[in-house]
């Protein structure tokens, strides 16, 4: 086994796994907003620290964890992930609690993950998109519970239909899936019953 498939986790596995849990709350508490993230984790390219952190925070030995096809080519991410988080890493996105994404761009719909159902919401999956930032992109405006009037964010990169993605996500309410956003400047969220709009850049 690789050394840097095993090395740097959490320096301070409780407190830092608190930590995320924290920001990772009030980010889904409060749309739009950007949680700071400072970690030690050092996980295996491409996959960045605070998604990483992330993973490490929510997934666990009875979670099952999608890759997308740039985290999945890596042996090191996926022995990484299981030996700090002891996640179970599915291939069939259907499957999965949460999934990964180290290329957001080049998802091409949300309909494959799990939309959880009518009676079981909750079943659905989470998905973490790995960004490059959440205040250089095209701006969008966000709005609904959790957001007095209207919040602003501009996270890139995403794919090039991402609105169309998100207003089909919201018309299956109470079914969906969430987005986790975590680039290098933090973490943000998008609940699937947050309303966005282009907002001018």
């Amino acid at each position: 086994m690789q050394a840097d498939a095993i090395q740097g986790g959490f320096a301070h596995p409780v407190f830092e796994a608190q930590s995320v849990f924290r920001a990772i709350m009030d980010a889904m508490a409060q749309p739009g907003s950007v949680q700071s993230c400072d970690v030690s984790v050092l996980p295996p390219a491409p996959l960045t620290p605070v998604a990483a952190a992330v993973a490490l925070t929510l997934c666990d030995q009875d979670t099952p964890l999608w890759l997308d096809p740039e985290l999945a080519a890596s042996d090191a991410v996926a022995t990484w992930l299981g030996f700090h988080s002891g996640a179970r890493i599915v291939t069939d996105r259907a499957e999965a609690h949460f999934a990964l994404v180290a290329a957001p761009a080049d998802l091409t719909d949300f309909a494959g993950f799990a939309q959880g159902s009518q009676d079981y919401p909750d079943r659905s999956a989470t998905l973490i998109l790995q960004l490059d930032t959440l205040s250089a992109g095209l701006p969008f405006i966000l709005r609904g519970p959790g957001i007095k009037e209207e919040a602003r964010l501009s996270p890139a990169p995403l794919p090039a239909q991402f609105s169309a993605f998100w207003q089909r996500n919201g018309a299956l309410f109470p079914r969906g899936v969430d987005l986790i956003l975590a680039a290098p400047d933090g973490i943000a969220a998008l609940p699937r019953t947050t309303r966005i709009e282009p907002g001018k850049a």
